[in-house]
């Protein structure tokens, strides 16, 4: 089934028969649908839409495909190479299972992540390798995972608690809009922290609230009608008030 799309791609992108708009793209315009894709299939988990998941897993699939026909083109590797290289890379980071080491899990997929970097001759700092990419939040969660390894944490969870505090006091005593800005950002960073040392995943947390949000702002124009950009705030929380219960 796999070939069948193999060739799709390569029919779109060919120069003279192929899609005028998939015979212009690279990597760079790609990269953006990429990411999109890829959220598109946690949406559907997170609404536990399984038609829907399938469909997005598709389009995800399709953006793989898309890099690695391009890649062909360019002499560089092909859909072949990548999944080799992944089945490599699993093979090797579950040595408990296809290798000859008797403990595996998380602690040692890390280990063996470290030693892929190192060997790539690119570990020379704990946090290298955390992509840029990542969305700040996850980006903030992989950083600091990253950096509590070498024992540069919080024993606990009160300590990042704390920090929150702190920071908050910091936002407020700044006068200027860049020293708010840089506040508020150490601000979110320690809330990640702290999430962080309660087992929560911060980028899901802050997804169900944008969700929740989104759910009773709109029960609340469900319940005004058109009248409700005129209400009062009051009124408007009355509503929130509302939704909230009707929950």
């Amino acid at each position: 089934m796999i070939d069948r799309l193999v060739k799709i791609m390569a029919r779109l992108r060919d120069p003279k028969t192929g899609c005028e708009w998939d015979n212009v793209q690279t990597f760079e315009t790609i990269a953006p649908y990429t990411i999109e894709e890829a959220y598109e299939v946690a949406d559907a988990i997170a609404r536990r839409d399984m038609a829907d998941l399938k469909d997005e897993l598709g389009d995800l699939l399709l953006q793989v495909v898309f890099h690695a026909r391009m890649a062909e083109e360019a002499g560089l590797f092909d859909l072949a190479d990548v999944v080799a290289a992944i089945s490599g890379k699993m093979e090797r980071r579950h040595p408990h299972i296809f290798g000859d080491r008797a403990k595996g899990g998380h602690h040692l997929w890390e280990e063996i992540k470290a030693e892929e970097r190192a060997a790539k001759g690119n570990a020379t700092h704990a946090l290298d390798g955390v992509a840029l990419g990542l969305p700040a939040l996850l980006r903030a969660d992989k950083l600091q995972k990253r950096a509590a390894r070498t024992g540069f944490d919080w024993p606990d969870a009160r300590g990042a608690r704390a920090k929150i505090d702190e920071e908050l006091a910091e936002v407020e005593a700044a006068t200027t809009d860049a020293d708010r800005a840089e506040e508020i950002g150490d601000l979110l960073f320690a809330v990640v922290n702290w999430a962080r040392k309660l087992g929560i995943e911060p980028e899901a947390a802050l997804r169900a609230a944008n969700a929740k949000f989104e759910r009773r702002f709109r029960d609340m124009e469900t319940r005004a009608g058109d009248a409700f950009a005129g209400l009062s705030l009051d009124d408007k929380e009355a509503l929130w008030n509302a939704a909230k219960q009707a929950e």
